[in-house]
């Protein structure tokens, strides 16, 4: 993903649309592994027949809103087709130039055609708030409204429509109802089971991909993050650039590598690493990092149980994790009950966490608990 030179916000508040130690999507030129999706915008931007409402689905961090800044601008900078004999192709990217006055006034939260949504700042509390209301959505309803006598297209980027409260949505879906004349209403959505049937009825489907290791290593060498192993990465974050970045920036790769050789020592389990394993999610400051173990310890167990029902383990991403999935799960018989302990642990981290237990008793209480389970296992 290039990157444009970084814009402040305003008044440079928190943004939570942004990851740490990422370019925020607007500063993000280049979008990577998501090909199939821009052409079938283009698609239908070239049928002469867009819709007025996009939702664009994934799992976090996989360009959901780079991609909608991208289509954005696209919109704003492409004039009408006047279908003249001297009319240019058709588009087949969605690029514009960095010098362009959309790409400039975007980046300076300056574009008057296009509206951002997403989560406000609360100035009582002086947070942010944890949801979209339905003031944002009105504010929106609002902009489409003044923006109207101006004529062209407009757009709207919503991150994340997940977000919403329930008077938001409903508030948004009737503008998906009866949309503004030459409006796009982009929807950033990480789940769309979540949000209202009625809501993904009214929109068209950009569903992205995970990214390729070769695809990730492209993206995070843009994001100013070149990674030492983009394979094993790949396989941790699931493709997403921006779990990705979350494990470069706790050491994630170095924390697995542990993980798996700590495991390696299962059923007999060397104490004396576990014990060392738990202490890196305790202490002040360490809230990060304990929740990057928890997330790398039911990956693990979710590896396992997968190479147990099929037979075959994923591309490695430690040295040494083949051998010791295929020896710890031999057979489906073992991955069930890897997986029915992944699904105990989930809960038992949850329940620990909302009674604030402390982090190294529960790790230690999971990794002792993943250590009965290979026994149990290992004696059939």
């Amino acid at each position: 993903m290039s990157r444009a030179p970084k814009a402040a916000p305003p008044e440079d508040l928190p943004e939570p649309d942004r990851v740490t130690g990422a370019p925020h999507p607007r500063e993000t030129l280049r979008l990577y592994g998501q090909e199939a999706a821009e052409a079938g915008f283009l698609s239908s931007f070239n049928s002469g027949r867009l819709h007025h409402g996009w939702l664009i689905t994934g799992p976090r961090g996989f360009g959901k809103a780079t991609l909608a800044w991208r289509i954005a601008r696209f919109l704003l900078a492409t004039p009408d087709d006047d279908g003249g004999m001297f009319a240019p192709p058709p588009p087949d990217r969605l690029d514009i130039p960095p010098d362009h006055p959309v790409m400039r006034r975007s980046m300076a939260g300056a574009e008057p055609r296009l509206f951002h949504l997403r989560r406000a700042w609360d100035d009582e509390k002086k947070k942010l708030k944890t949801v979209i209301t339905v003031d944002e959505v009105r504010k929106m309803k609002g902009f489409f409204t003044l923006s109207a006598s101006d004529g062209g297209r407009r757009a709207a980027i919503i991150d994340s429509v997940d977000e919403m409260n329930p008077q938001a949505a409903n508030a948004l879906l009737k503008l998906l109802e009866e949309p503004p004349e030459g409006a796009t209403l982009l929807l950033v959505c990480h789940q769309p089971a979540r949000i209202l049937p009625t809501i993904r009825s009214r929109c068209r489907e950009l569903r992205l991909a995970p990214l390729s290791p070769g695809a990730m290593a492209d993206a995070l060498a843009d994001a100013g993050t070149p990674p030492e192993d983009p394979a094993a990465l790949a396989q941790l974050s699931g493709g997403s650039v921006g779990e990705a970045i979350r494990i470069l920036n706790l050491d994630g790769l170095n924390l697995y590598r542990g993980l798996v050789q700590l495991f390696a020592t299962l059923p007999r389990l060397d104490r004396m690493r576990a014990a060392a394993l738990a202490d890196l999610g305790a202490g002040r400051g360490a809230e990060e990092s304990f929740d990057l173990i928890l997330t790398l310890i039911d990956l693990f167990l979710a590896r396992l149980a997968r190479a147990g029902t099929l037979g075959q383990t994923a591309p490695e991403a430690a040295p040494g994790e083949a051998a010791l999935l295929a020896r710890l799960a031999p057979d489906p018989r073992a991955a069930r009950g890897w997986a029915d302990l992944a699904q105990g642990l989930a809960a038992r981290a949850r329940r620990g966490r909302a009674v604030n237990l402390d982090p190294a008793a529960l790790l230690m209480d999971m990794v002792l608990s993943i250590d009965e389970t290979a026994g149990q296992l290992a004696r059939g």
